[in-house]
């Protein structure tokens, strides 16, 4: 049975149905958490909760990520609309990112995700490690 045309849809299989993921743009789950879902567009996002901030010390605090990647990273979230860029006509030029209010919208509900991780961590490090000396 298909809903949403275009989009997710769902499929019948004797009693149960399962959704599928189609690889398109009309695609929810691949369109749209496939950007948050990367490895540093959460953690800046994180870094923005508290206010605007410069592209510095947004480095500083996302240990790790390097010049062009935040670069990359801060574009793709301004494009999909989570993150504003404002220039300051100063000397030297200042250049502050800050949530949208959809970006503020969408940081709620992955701090739960955020503590989820934070609360299992050492339970999912444990398994890894079982896991890995299976193998």
């Amino acid at each position: 049975m298909a809903k949403n045309k275009g989009k997710t849809k769902t499929i019948s299989k004797g009693k149960a149905e399962k959704r599928v993921f189609h690889n398109n743009d009309e695609c929810p789950v691949r369109n749209v958490v496939a950007q948050i879902g990367d490895k540093w567009s959460v953690l800046i996002l994180f870094a923005l909760v508290e206010g605007p901030d410069r592209f510095n010390s947004i480095k500083s605090r996302v240990v790790g990520i390097s010049q062009r990647m935040l670069t990359q990273t801060l574009r793709d979230l301004e494009r999909e609309g989570y993150v504003n860029r404002t220039v300051y006509p100063e000397v030297p030029v200042k250049v502050e990112y800050e949530l949208t209010v959809m970006g503020r919208g969408l940081v709620k509900p992955l701090y739960q995700l955020v503590s989820w991780a934070e609360i299992h961590h050492d339970e999912i490090k444990r398994s890894r490690q079982a896991y890995d000396e299976r193998g």
